[in-house]
This record gives structure tokens, C-alpha cells and sequence, in this order.
């Protein structure tokens, strides 16, 4: 197998000098990054994306489920620590080309139109977006398309309105989901198709393989954002990729308005990254981190006058739910395929409890994780007779949830969890209901601070520059020329995979970056819609 890009892939940046320059700097290769490249392929634009990491190794690895998941052979991040107990932990990040979509479950909701607005939960307020789901909605369509969402509408009780259908059908449910979806049907509730991001359209390269959720796909067939969006940029001829390099800190001019350079290290060389535009896409915690880094005479850090950079840190409320049933046989290969909303809003005294879907099928080895006791042989009985579930909260914006980053550099995230009784309620009921699904043996893990998969937060949008890091387009209230593409922006996390969120505002905020630049076109000359007809081929 191939362990690094395919090697006919063009625009891989090898610098030959101390300097590289461009028109739009790019500072991470993942879901809003990729993204926003892809949006800016065309423009006429010289557009740069810097990525830490290198291209995941491509090998038979990929689907052992004891390489990804004992060994954690490509969770490559460095430590960060509770800030709270000092306690040194590796977070679930992975430093690559495409990020964490590499290894994701390709589940891409929509959020819903509710969760642009102030919702009410049990103990406290999510707030408001500084813009509309009508906004970002086109985008949503456009972004459906590149990533090749296929899903049904109508079925899902709390769906957002659309202006079309989604682009592809929905993945079909194995026998022993499409009963459990029966059973939940009999109970009142309305089971519904996960959006799901795979390359199932007519010979396409998906297989519909045990080892899609939390594994690198072997055949390219997940809808990652280095397939889907980085590497057709790429094609273009107009976006180039500089892999191994790490942005150590971004420099500002005296008054303290436009970023000049970014100071980068790449395979430990000292390296300057110029450019007109400058777009952090490093996740919501590192890019915080990256900007309380960037002191250059404030000691606040850049883009930071509001003193709220790092600060609204959010991580959804997860728990892993088995719920088994020792009569059944027949194994589930692909599980991920089911949704459940019926609990999503309003529930009363209690508030929106959140989002229920399938996981990919665990096994042994992916489940050693939640049960680390029991002997090898249940494990195997266990995950051959069970449905496993993926449970999910919103967790409020607390000012003292935060990312701060200790005199060495080292981050450090302090996280008290607010809104955790609807998340308790949220697994009774589906325990309740797994168990009259005919599911007698119910087993339930809530998800600890390791788990960042679903971070947002830390530069938050607002209109207000004292209240805000970025305004609603994303730009930095305190500079000309930054704007933020990953979910650090995002003022509330919802309560479902922001993946697909985090793909359309980045369409957004390229429409709305490019018209700033002397010469170059829109991004979307047709609008959003006529993007990207198709997605790649």
C-alpha cells in the first residue's frame, strides 16, 4: 500500500527559502479548511493551506481495529492537561491532512433552524447566532453536494426546511437496525435515515465495511475533507499545500490591524508564511491557542481586546450506549445508519435533552475502551449480539470553560460540564427504550474531557466587539485581515456532528473574503448553489 499522498498529486509545497508567499494563507487542512480552499480553487486567488500534519498513511492498518484503537496508531496530537486537576491527557485529535474527518463517522446533519436562535435549557441559555438558518442555508445545499451526503427527507420530526432534496438516497439499514427502527415506531418515536457522507452513488468506491467509524478508509471512500474538497483544490492548479509545518505564531503590524506574517517551524526549520489573508482553521481549541500565542507586545494575545479568546469552550455531553440482546444472531456490519430526534427540543421542566444515532458496529478491540474489564470472550459475546448507540447534548457556553495555554506553551483546557441532567435523562429514556426494543442487557459511558471531537467555542461570532472575537462574517473584530473557518466561532454547539456546519460557513466566509481582494472574483459566481454540482468524481 501507498503510506504517503498518491504521487501524481499536484500543488505539494517543498520551500526552497525562509519565505513563502501568497494571496490567502489557510492554517489548517480539515473539515473548514479543506473547505474553504476548495470555495476559493477558482477565484484567482493564490491560495495556501498549512497543515501540521502529513497525509495519513494509507495501509492495511487502517482497518485493524487493534492498530486504531489499542495501539492509537494515528492519534498523533501532543498532551494537553486539565487545567483543573493537572491531569496529562492526549485528546482524540489527529494531526493530518484532511484532520479529523479522516477517522470520522461521515454523519453531516444539518443543525437545526432552532439552534440559530435562543434556546432555552435547564440550566441556562444557549444563545442566539449572529445570523439566520435562511442565511446558511444555501450552503448547506452546496456543501451536501461536495461531501456526498446521502439522506431522506421528511422522516426526521425536528429537520430544518430545505431548499432541495438531499443530493444522494439514503444509505438502507441492515436487518437488525431496520427492526429496531420498527420497534422504536411501535413505541411512538420517529426513527429517521442519518445524513450520511459515503461514496455509495452508482460505482462508487464504497464498500459498506465494519470499519468506516472511528477507522481511516482504506478506499477513499468516506467523505473526508481531503478527499472531497482538498485534493480537487489542489487540481486546480491555484491552491498549494505545505504539509509538516506548524504555525508557532502570527505577527501583527504596530497598530496592532492587520496580521503581516505567519512564523511557522517545518521539519525544523524556521520558516515566514506571507500573505494578504489569513484564515485560522486549526479546530476550535488550537486555534485559540494559536491566538493567545500570538502576543507580539499584548499580552492578551491577538484578535483578544474582548478577553474572550479560549473562553465558551464547548464539547457535546456524549455518552457510548450498548444495549445487547443475547438471542439475537446475525451480525451487523454497517450500523451507522439510524437517527433519533424525538427528545431534541422542548421536553419540559427538563429542556431539550439531545440527539440519539447508531454507532459504526463496535468490536472487541473498539469496545475494550468502554468496558476495560471484562474478559476478551464477553467482550466478543457482547458486541456480537448488541446495537450500539451514540448519545449527544448540548453543552452551554460557560465563560470559565476555557483554553489557555501554560508558560511552556502546553494547553490546558478547563471544563466544568453545564446542562449534564438533560444529558442523564437523555440515556435513561434511551435505555427505557432500548430495553422495550427487546434489548434486556443496557450498558451506558459518558464520554470524559479527552474526548474533543465535537469542540467548539473559544472565538466566538458576535456583533458586539466587547462580547466577540469575530463578527458575523467571521472576520476578526480586532483586524482587517483574519477571519476564523473551523466551529471556534460557533456561539452554541446544537446537539448533533457540526461537521456539515463547519463545510458551509466555510463556503460563507469565502463569498464574503474574496470581494475584499483587488482583482479576484466571487467564490460562488452563481451563488452557493452552483458551487459545486456533483461534488468531485
Amino acid at each position: 500500500m501507498n503510506t504517503t499522498h498518491p504521487p501524481e498529486l499536484p500543488g505539494l509545497l517543498r520551500p526552497t527559502g525562509p519565505e513563502v508567499d501568497c494571496d490567502v494563507a489557510v492554517i489548517g487542512a480539515g473539515m473548514g479548511g479543506a473547505t474553504l480552499a476548495y470555495a476559493l480553487r477558482d477565484s484567482g486567488a493564490r491560495v495556501l493551506v498549512v497543515e501540521r500534519g502529513d497525509f495519513l498513511p494509507r495501509e492495511a492498518a487502517n482497518w485493524s481495529p487493534h492498530a486504531v484503537f489499542t495501539e492509537r496508531r494515528y492519534r498523533n496530537a501532543e498532551h494537553w492537561y486539565d487545567a483543573d486537576t493537572g491531569r496529562r491527557f492526549q485528546p482524540n485529535v489527529h494531526y493530518c491532512v484532511g484532520g479529523n474527518t479522516k477517522v470520522f463517522g461521515a454523519t453531516l446533519p444539518r443543525f437545526r433552524e432552532a439552534d440559530f436562535g435562543p434556546v432555552e435549557h435547564a440550566e441556562g441559555i444557549s444563545p442566539a447566532w449572529p445570523f439566520s438558518y435562511a442565511e446558511l442555508e444555501p450552503y448547506y445545499a452546496a456543501a451536501e453536494r461536495l461531501y456526498r451526503v446521502h439522506g431522506t427527507s421528511g422522516k426526521d420530526p425536528t429537520e430544518p426546511w430545505r431548499s432541495g432534496g438531499f443530493p444522494y438516497p439514503a444509505v438502507p439499514h441492515e436487518p437488525a437496525v431496520a427492526a429496531l427502527a420498527d420497534a422504536l415506531r411501535a413505541q411512538g418515536l420517529a426513527p429517521f435515515d442519518l445524513p450520511t457522507g459515503i461514496d455509495l452513488r452508482p460505482g462508487g468506491a464504497c464498500v459498506r465495511c465494519a470499519t468506516c467509524d472511528g477507522f481511516p478508509c482504506l478506499l477513499d471512500a468516506k467523505s473526508d475533507a481531503d478527499v472531497c474538497a482538498l485534493r480537487p483544490a489542489l487540481a486546480s492548479g491555484n491552491v498549494s499545500l505545505l504539509t509538516r509545518t506548524t504555525v508557532t505564531g502570527l505577527l501583527a503590524d504596530p497598530p496592532g490591524r492587520r496580521v503581516t506574517a505567519a512564523a511557522a517551524r517545518r521539519d525544523g526549520t524556521e520558516l515566514r508564511i506571507r500573505a494578504d489573508r489569513y484564515v485560522l482553521a486549526c479546530g476550535a481549541v488550537n486555534t485559540a491557542a494559536l491566538l493567545l500565542r500570538s502576543r507580539t507586545g499584548r499580552p492578551e494575545g491577538l484578535a483578544n481586546s474582548s478577553g474572550q479568546v479560549g473562553r465558551r469552550y464547548m464539547a457535546h455531553h456524549s455518552t457510548f450506549l450498548v444495549a445487547a440482546d443475547p438471542r439475537r444472531t446475525g451480525r451487523t456490519v454497517f450500523q451507522k445508519t439510524l437517527g433519533l430526534n424525538d427528545w431534541y427540543l422542548a421536553n419540559g421542566a427538563r429542556g431539550p435533552l439531545g440527539n440519539v444515532q447508531t454507532l459504526g458496529k463496535l468490536q472487541p478491540a473498539t469496545a475494550r475502551g468502554l468496558h476495560p474489564r471484562l474478559p476478551g470472550p464477553a467482550l466478543e459475546f457482547l458486541t456480537r449480539h448488541s446495537v450500539d448507540l451514540y448519545l449527544t447534548s448540548e453543552d452551554l457556553p460557560d465563560p470559565g470553560n476555557r483554553v489557555t495555554v501554560g508558560p511552556s506553551g502546553a494547553i490546558r483546557i478547563a471544563r466544568r460540564p453545564a446542562n449534564l441532567a438533560p444529558h442523564r435523562e437523555l440515556v435513561r429514556r434511551t435505555a427505557r427504550m432500548m430495553r422495550r426494543a427487546g434489548y434486556p442487557l443496557v450498558s451506558a459511558r459518558r464520554m470524559g474531557i479527552d474526548v474533543t471531537s465535537h469542540q467548539c467555542g473559544t472565538a466566538t461570532a458576535g456583533t458586539d466587539p466587547a462580547t466577540s472575537v469575530v463578527d458575523p462574517g467571521c472576520k476578526a473584530h480586532d483586524l482587517d485581515n483574519l477571519w476564523v473557518a473551523d466551529s471556534s466561532w460557533f456561539p452554541s454547539s446544537a446537539a448533533v456532528n457540526p461537521g456539515l456546519t463547519i463545510a458551509a460557513n466555510a463556503l460563507r466566509v469565502a463569498d464574503g473574503l474574496l470581494p475584499r481582494m483587488p482583482g479576484s472574483v466571487r467564490a460562488h459566481a452563481d451563488g452557493p448553489a452552483g458551487t459545486v454540482q456533483g461534488g468531485p468524481r
